[in-house]
């Protein structure tokens, strides 16, 4: 049979801005939203283009803040293709009740953006006691939470998989480890010391790719230690696109190239396997 691909980390933009008015997290669009939209029929064209079978959408904080309705309409009306990944302010008192809301429109997953292009990253509301009811509901729904965060952050995502172990906890872009020290890359220590928490699972987008050719590092010599690390059924690849640049066929060839030194069985949960397990949706 052919590979099969799944992609846990595309965006899309709506181009009625009268139905989906933007309003971005922290009060500052990101550029790639208004330089490369891209909405839901582009992004099922661009999937068929590069032979990927589903996707999980993540909503666009930096576009969107923490309204979840274009993600949840969009992948409505693919629901054979696409599942819904959101954002809900965790630290305010109806959190719980907002979450069952988004879920009932279709939300199959949470994602918790605490900084990136349009903010520094602020770790500090990861373990604020106030989102805790939030991951708890999280636990009891089979929901997976993503976390967008940098090194400095790795120590709360750390307590929270000690406090919420139910939760399967997705870093986005692996938490940004630095990697062009080489092997046997030390400077990622932290990231490393993570793989005892069977929850945390680790997303392989561009950002990694492009930083295992950076430095010292290699791909084989990179890939092989996260794998030997956390193993292949704890990895997951998404593109990032269209907040990387290029198309959606080029991104997905620049990963197959640079994760080519792993085993077929490998590449497999990477590619699709790891997917269906933190968004059982996908495997329908």
């Amino acid at each position: 049979m052919p590979p099969r691909y799944i992609d846990i980390h595309p965006h899309i933009i709506s181009d009625d801005e009268k139905r989906y008015p933007p309003a971005p997290l922290f009060g500052k669009r990101s550029d790639w939203s208004q330089e490369r939209p891209c909405t839901v029929e582009t992004l099922i064209a661009a999937m068929d283009e590069a032979g990927i079978a589903k996707a999980a959408v993540v909503h666009s904080s930096t576009t969107y803040g923490f309204d979840n309705s274009y993600v949840v309409d969009s992948c409505a009306r693919y629901p054979d293709r696409l599942v819904a990944v959101g954002s809900v302010d965790v630290l305010q008192p109806d959190a719980v009740n907002e979450i069952r809301r988004w879920v009932e429109r279709g939300l199959s997953g949470l994602r918790l953006f605490t900084g990136g292009s349009t903010k520094e990253f602020d770790p500090s509301e990861l373990d604020d006691p106030r989102s805790f009811p939030a991951w708890e509901l999280c636990g009891e729904l089979g929901l997976s939470m993503c976390i967008q965060t940098g090194p400095v952050g790795l120590p709360q995502v750390r307590a929270l998989a000690e406090r919420f172990p139910d939760v399967p906890i997705i870093l986005d872009h692996l938490g940004r480890p630095d990697v062009t020290d080489g092997p046997p890359y030390t400077a990622a220590q932290s990231l490393f010391d993570l793989a005892p928490f069977s929850s945390i699972f680790l997303k392989l987008t561009p950002r990694i790719m492009g930083d295992s050719i950076k430095g010292k590092a290699t791909p084989d010599t990179l890939f092989r230690k996260i794998v030997d690390v956390f193993g292949a059924r704890r990895l997951a690849w998404g593109s990032n696109f269209p907040t990387s640049p290029g198309t959606l066929s080029e991104i997905l060839a620049t990963a197959k190239e640079r994760l080519s030194g792993l085993s077929e069985a490998d590449r497999e949960w990477i590619f699709a396997k790891t997917a269906e397990v933190l968004y059982p949706r996908l495997r329908v």
